[in-house]
């Protein structure tokens, strides 16, 4: 039978600790809560006192409830207070030995049989455990920021810790509404390991300017329905504490994708930190605030002022999958013209029939009256005649993704399509540039990767190769605004933004996975409930496709020939067993039907 815990103790009352001390009142234990000295405990008695009075305001708590809550709260600054705990949670800043040394000085206070606990985002809780009298009894019990409101708790076991510690601390989180997950001890435990190494890799491309920092979050956020971007949330965070954790797990690793990369050092130096300083990637209104204010790197505009754009009506959209019909349904619905080849009369008029059964679907669903959705189908030709794009302003090509049949389509269309005729790609991972040097005005091609569902998903990255001509370029952020997507601009290299961020750390879920350091199933718990993500990495990957990841990950590595980027062994035996997610039944995880 679990034990049950009815006074416990968090030392420190900081952001964190004051968010734990929360969650414990409640839930309606009695919490002694230790800081250095009385100043630094009316700080977080403020602390509390407003993230209590914000939950009145919203409705979550009444106030006889709210003071109740605090009512259960008693603030003290000598450890010996804590000698009645039965459980006590550190959460001090993320400093080896000051947290070695309050737990060496709770152990001193508290009974033989209360647990001791590290709040530690990424230290050893081993090396942390071995500094008190008690290492079988010590846990690392990890909350995430803001503690009321996360859902995950990461539990951390040494190779000493007992077995009922686990348990007792599991269940424990489970009756404060926390979904526990248990870990072994390593540099970043899940959470933090998957996550800062995609935060890193955001700060490396920010540094090498290879797209703005407005354009990597929005491509995060709009691409693959992350909560926040990942420069607004290392501002957050804040990049002191960021760098800290990446030099723990780089220490432990040896992974360069962990290694932090240089502009922390230098903006950390700056006292550029984030939000609680007022300026980090972003300029803030003050300190501590979340409001965005314009600075010197705010762009204008979108789209440049000094260029001149071009005039486009009329649009051709060669393929006919769901991609291109996809696209077709965008620009027609946009109130462009749009001519679609496909390769058969047969896939030309699928193609059509595909997008007047989704403008159907928009019509059921109150989206589009009957007559919009007759001047949008209106505005669409078929045709199996590639030379039908003679007359067209832009080209969208959305044929297979193999490099000699688009290579092979650019060389026809640039024959084709009249002077000053743009041709895009929507290619998700082939250079840009390959299908540029197949035409004679590599000026006029450019990349326009929409992603899936193009009528639903938000996103377009727009991709310049080296050379595609700023009014080209300008043009196609325009079409892309008139569209109503959110455009993002970046240079021609593998993985572009969003699949350069995104596979990489999907790659090293897997990994964890391989190395036996945890389920998929916790992986995925503690990516959608510690990072608010719409998707664990697994779930995702078999939605995506085992191959069409792997593919990616490939090219990522033969790109950038860093060993971070190579695949996981796991994911390649996957793909050679025919395991391919959900279109086979099969992927990490097995479906019931297909």
């Amino acid at each position: 039978m679990a034990r049950e815990f009815r006074t416990v103790g968090v030392v420190g009352l900081g952001t964190m600790g004051a968010g734990i001390v929360e969650v414990f009142a409640r839930n309606g234990l009695e919490v002694i809560a230790v800081e250095v000295d009385a100043a630094a405990g009316e700080r977080g008695r403020e602390h509390l006192a407003t993230s209590t009075g914000r939950a009145v305001e919203r409705g979550k708590l009444s106030r006889t409830q709210a003071d109740e809550l605090l009512g259960r709260i008693t603030i003290a600054t000598a450890m010996s207070d804590l000698a009645a705990a039965q459980l006590v949670v550190e959460a001090i800043p993320e400093s080896r030995e000051a947290k070695a040394s309050v737990l060496a000085a709770v152990d001193a206070v508290v009974g033989d049989d209360t647990i001791i606990c590290s709040n530690t985002s990424s230290l050893s809780v081993t090396e942390l455990a071995v500094r008190t009298t008690r290492p079988g009894k010590v846990v690392g019990m990890h909350f995430f920021n803001p503690a009321p409101v996360q859902k995950l708790v990461e539990i951390v076991r040494t190779v000493v810790t007992e077995p009922d510690v686990i348990s007792d601390v599991q269940e424990f989180a489970g009756t404060l509404g926390k979904v526990g997950v248990v870990i072994g001890d390593r540099a970043g435990f899940i959470a933090n390991a998957l996550l800062f190494g995609y935060l890193n890799h955001a700060a490396k491309m920010y540094a090498e300017r290879y797209a703005t920092r407005e354009d990597l979050d929005a491509a995060m956020r709009f691409g693959c329905g992350y909560p926040m971007g990942p420069l607004a949330l290392l501002d957050l965070i804040g990049l002191d504490t960021a760098y800290e954790i990446l030099e723990t797990m780089y220490r432990e690793s040896r992974n360069l994708m962990h290694a932090p990369n240089p502009v922390f050092r230098q903006m950390i130096t700056a006292g550029l930190l984030g939000r609680k300083s007022g300026r980090g990637f972003y300029t803030y209104s003050a300190p501590h605030s979340s409001k965005v204010v314009p600075d010197a790197d705010t762009p204008s505009s979108t789209v440049p002022a000094d260029v001149t754009l071009r005039d486009i009506s009329r649009v051709g959209v060669v393929g006919t999958g769901t991609m291109a019909s996809g696209i077709v349904e965008v620009f027609a619905r946009a109130g462009y013209d749009v001519v679609v080849r496909g390769r058969s009369e047969s896939k030309a008029g699928g193609a059509l029939a595909h997008v007047r059964k989704s403008l159907d679907k928009a019509v059921a669903r109150g989206k589009l009256d009957e007559a919009e959705r007759d001047a949008v189908a209106g505005r669409i030709t078929v045709t199996t005649r590639l030379e039908d794009m003679a007359d067209v302003d832009l080209v969208v090509e959305a044929v297979a993704e193999e490099l000699d049949v688009k290579r092979a389509m650019f060389g026809a269309l640039d024959e084709i399509c009249k002077p000053g005729a743009i041709l895009a790609t929507t290619t998700s991972s082939l250079p840009v540039v390959e299908c540029a040097a197949a035409t004679e005005r590599p000026g006029d091609v450019i990349g326009m990767h929409f992603f899936n569902p193009a009528p639903v998903m938000k996103l377009v990255e727009v991709v310049s190769q080296i050379g595609t001509s700023r009014e080209v370029a300008a043009t196609v952020l325009s079409v892309t605004q008139n569209l109503g997507k959110v455009p993002v601009s970046c240079g021609d290299r593998a993985g572009f933004v969003v699949n350069a961020l995104l596979f990489p750390y999907l790659n090293d879920a897997v990994k964890m996975l391989q190395a036996h350091y945890a389920t998929a199933d916790d992986i995925d718990a503690a990516m959608k409930t510690g990072c608010a993500l719409p998707m664990g990495p697994f779930e995702l990957l078999d939605v995506v496709g085992l191959d069409v990841s792997l593919a990616i990950q490939r090219s990522l590595y033969s790109e950038f020939r860093q060993s971070g980027f190579a695949p996981a062994p796991l994911l390649e035996h996957l793909v050679t067993a025919g395991r391919l997610g959900r279109k086979t039944g099969h992927g990490f995880r097995d479906y019931t039907a297909r």
